[in-house]
């Protein structure tokens, strides 16, 4: 038996919460809005309601594109801190990526999106892109400072590939027309815009062969004013053209891979054009120092050649040039009468070597043995040294200082007696 709910008691019934307050309310709604998921995303969508407050801060709702009325929105607030780095000014109905996290605005009981960056939608894409491009021309070569090449020094025609409705013109005109006038052909293009990068490719081929110089300039801009500037057509139209190429686009901290491409990159189109031409004065200048170094060198040729010409006509004179011819014979007659002492000296000297040489040859002679009483005895035509090649009866030829005679061989004595 169920002696705790009878059926004659009534159920008893809870007792109703406490009313929270606004605020503990806007507490727990808070709590929920810290959920990870709802901290640092990036939300894409259409601005509106942009209010750009006097205190900096910015006031927009975010909208999805094309959502009609029924579009979900969100409200959104960017304060000074943050919007003061914004490198674009926000405008009704363009297209963001913005960075935030969601949180609570107690005061109306309303959420919104607490942004800390923004940037135009697509912009991340064409970053992406940009890197793409750069390593794949890179790896063409299309970079390489080997490649990079001299401007001409004294320029005939200088080509410029710009808007021909722009400030950049008439500041390279004005430039080039004070420092130093050449023709100047313009090859107009759009800079900007979805299809710029061809018309500006096809502008710089269509200086092929009629300049000798290209300029590629435009003024500043945005990230995605500049961008046709990226596109590997201009990029590869400024590698192949067959002169040097100068660019100077947007700003100096502006760097497009349309300046790592050209051979050289100036900061301005103002400073592009002094590059490409010499300074008319700086040249009249040096040609005045040239004239005078010239000159100064002319006067010390001259006066050398004075001073030569003087010697000779000193030296040429007949007085001058008869005692000269005087002192040559003088010197002449000396030098002959030493060299006609010295050879007889040495010949004198020879001959006494000579006799010398004689006497003591002649001592050594057989001859001179022989005069003294001596005779050689031959044997068949060989000179007969010792007895034992003797025998009796042999022939021999006694030579003497004064003939020969034959003799025969009675006896032969071997043991030195005569």
């Amino acid at each position: 038996m169920d002696w705790f709910n009878t059926p004659d008691e009534p159920e008893k019934k809870a007792a109703p919460a406490a009313p929270l307050l606004v605020s503990e309310l806007s507490a727990i709604i808070s709590d929920l809005l810290d959920d990870p998921r709802l901290q640092n995303v990036r939300v894409r969508g259409e601005v509106t309601n942009y209010k750009h407050h006097g205190s900096g801060h910015r006031y927009f709702s975010l909208s999805e594109k094309g959502g009609g009325s029924t579009a979900a929105v969100i409200k959104c607030v960017m304060w000074r801190s943050d919007a003061d780095r914004l490198a674009f000014r926000p405008e009704e109905g363009m297209e963001v990526v913005v960075t935030g996290s969601v949180s609570l605005y107690a005061p109306h009981g309303a959420y919104q999106l607490r942004v800390r960056s923004m940037e135009k939608a697509g912009l991340g894409e064409k970053y992406l892109l940009l890197e793409k491009w750069k390593k794949e021309l890179a790896a063409e070569g299309l970079f390489s400072q080997e490649r990079k090449r001299d401007l001409p020094a004294f320029p005939l025609r200088v080509g410029v590939v710009t808007s021909e409705t722009g400030a950049v013109v008439h500041d390279i005109r004005n430039v080039i027309t004070r420092r130093y006038p050449v023709e100047i052909i313009i090859s107009p293009t759009a800079v900007q815009g979805e299809e710029a990068h061809g018309e500006i490719a096809a502008a710089i081929r269509r200086l092929s062969g009629i300049a000798d110089v290209v300029i590629v300039a435009r003024g500043g801009g945005s990230f995605e004013d500049l961008f046709p500037f990226n596109h590997p057509d201009v990029v590869r139209a400024i590698a192949s053209c067959p002169v040097p190429v100068v660019s100077a686009i947007g700003h100096e901290v502006d760097i497009t891979l349309a300046d790592l491409a050209a051979d050289i990159r100036a900061p301005t189109p103002s400073a592009a054009a002094e590059l490409v031409v010499p300074d008319r004065n700086t040249l009249l200048l040096q040609l005045a120092e040239l004239r005078d170094l010239m000159g100064s060198a002319l006067l010390g040729r001259l006066s050398w050649a004075k001073e030569e010409l003087l010697g000779f006509r000193d030296r040429l004179r007949p007085r001058r040039l008869a005692q000269k011819i005087e002192e040559r014979q003088q010197f002449t007659a000396d030098l002959s009468d030493r060299l006609e002492r010295a050879f007889a000296t040495r010949l004198e000297r020879e001959r006494l070597l000579l006799s010398g040489m004689k006497t003591a040859l002649e001592g050594r002679s057989p001859r001179a043995v022989l005069a003294r009483g001596y005779c050689v005895a031959e044997k068949d035509g060989t000179i007969v040294k010792s007895t034992g090649r003797l025998a009796e009866k042999d022939r021999l030829r006694l030579r003497f200082y004064d003939g020969s005679s034959q003799v025969i061989v009675e006896r032969v004595d071997h043991d030195g007696n005569v």
